[in-house]
């Protein structure tokens, strides 16, 4: 009698990767833009126009491209991260026309076009899928740590060599302009340094972490070990000094301090820091007429109403006649705000949206730091982790420069709004950082690849004799 004995083998089924969920979010975001583009219309032109059909399909078959890329090189990403960005870049899409209805009906032409900002948000998402499609896997990049490093300081610093008339806007040398063109360096180089960043703290983990002096209940790391430290000090100083851009500066400065804290764990990493930083601005703020400037007018909009402070107190203006539910989207007058489509782009929504509103685009953007931050924590790697980290906090610390500038919790700083504001050196860098985002949350969630059967002679000859029992 032959009697066949069959080892129990342990069915997983495969993980849902969610893209239909991501698919379907992805049509629901499609759908709010257009339905905010028709109450545009209605409320400004008393009509409604086909065309407006086709610029919401355009939107849903440009993104549709971007969730097939997903689909088949990343299938494991966060369904929620393309279709909540994809929400907020149609919503600033909306706001842009908005304005540009205001300018059409008096004849100016003040405002950036809504079709320039599409033609970039088609950039910008191609350049997500592609970054999606060949970086693999998202280590890749620890490999170029330091020449990411590098070219991010030197692209950093180009605005600052270059004379006037090809880099400085409204007061600040941060622009490379080229006929016809113009891009934002510092847009790109808060990607490449925090690659940087990333790759040599958890190169290097150990030495900041088991030495130092220990001094009133801290650890003071050693002068050497400090170097990094001091370097970004250094470098986002001079930014505020030759560039004259408080928001780069204090972006790349808390950015650098977030992810030296999230390797290390201590905190005096985080006191030594704000002390360099709070020295530097306070010696800038003496030695620099455009610092004093800035804090002046934070500190006292209402002494100068219509010259220095006339941004600000017409950005308080906005929100106060918003309140709670807004004047409704075309109804406000957004457009009494300078530079309303860039950096002034959420007291607009603040103005037409109200308190609601505005609440609700503030918590799709929470949506998307929460879930980077959870991707961080489920990553493998201590590299993606940091990486991950690290591109999470900067955009919270980018919301919280922007919205504190405009509301006058902190002295304005001139950033944009990540995928809403008009620009298409932000929108491109940010596409970009989402897509590093999607790469490493696609290799969090992915299961973990099981060890094969054994299928050697051994194990196949033990078969055999079990079989012949």
């Amino acid at each position: 009698m032959t009697t066949q004995l069959q080892p129990a083998v342990a069915v997983t089924p495969p993980l849902p990767t969610r893209r239909n969920a991501e698919l379907l979010l992805l049509v629901f975001a499609g759908g709010i833009t257009v339905a905010a583009l028709l109450i545009v219309e209605a409320n400004r032109e008393r009509g409604l126009h086909w065309e407006l059909t086709s610029q919401g399909l355009a939107f849903l078959t440009l993104f549709g491209f971007a969730h097939l890329a997903i689909r088949r090189f990343a299938p494991y990403t966060d369904p929620l991260l393309l279709p909540v960005v994809a929400l907020l870049n149609g919503l600033g899409l909306v706001m842009i026309h908005r304005l540009d209805l205001v300018d059409n009906e008096i004849g100016r032409h003040t405002h950036p076009s809504a079709n320039q900002q599409m033609l970039w948000t088609l950039v910008a998402v191609a350049s997500f899928a592609l970054v999606v499609t060949f970086l693999r896997d998202h280590r890749q990049l620890a490999r170029y740590g330091y020449t990411c490093g590098l070219v991010g300081l030197v692209v950093l610093a180009i605005p600052a060599l270059l004379p006037a008339s090809l880099s400085e806007q409204n007061g600040a040398k941060i622009w490379i302009r080229l006929p016809g063109f113009s891009i934002q360096p510092a847009e790109f180089s808060k990607i490449l340094l925090l690659i940087f960043f990333s790759a040599v703290l958890v190169a290097k983990r150990s030495l900041f972490t088991s030495v130092g002096k220990h001094l009133m209940g801290m650890t003071l790391p050693r002068p050497r070990d400090l170097a990094p430290l001091l370097l970004a000090w250094v470098a986002s100083v001079g930014v505020m000094v030759f560039e004259k851009d408080l928001g780069t500066s204090l972006l790349l400065y808390a950015s650098f301090l977030v992810v030296v804290y999230l390797a290390t764990q201590r905190f005096s990493w985080v006191i030594i820091g704000l002390i360099l930083f709070a020295l530097g601005s306070v010696a800038a703020y003496f030695m620099f007429d455009h610092v004093r400037v800035r804090v002046q007018t934070w500190l006292h909009p209402f002494a100068d109403p219509d010259g220095a402070g006339y941004q600000i107190v017409q950005s308080l203006f906005s929100f106060a006649t918003g309140g709670i539910f807004g004047t409704g989207l075309g109804n406000g007058q957004p457009d009494t705000v300078p530079e309303a489509s860039t950096d002034f782009i959420i007291a607009a929504f603040g103005e037409e949206l109200g308190l609601v509103g505005l609440s609700s685009i503030l918590m799709l953007y929470t949506i998307v730091i929460v879930r980077g931050l959870r991707t961080a924590i489920a990553t493998r790697d201590s590299f993606g982790k940091l990486l991950a980290a690290g591109l999470a906090s900067t955009l919270a610390l980018q919301l919280f420069i922007v919205v504190g500038g405009v509301t006058r919790l902190i002295p304005l700083t001139g950033l944009t709004t990540p995928w809403m504001s008009y620009g298409g050196s932000s929108l491109l860098a940010n596409y970009m950082l989402l897509a590093i985002l999607a790469r490493i949350s696609h290799s969090a969630r992915r299961p973990l690849r099981t060890r094969p059967r054994d299928k050697s002679p051994i194990a196949a000859a033990g078969t055999e004799v079990i079989e012949r029992v």
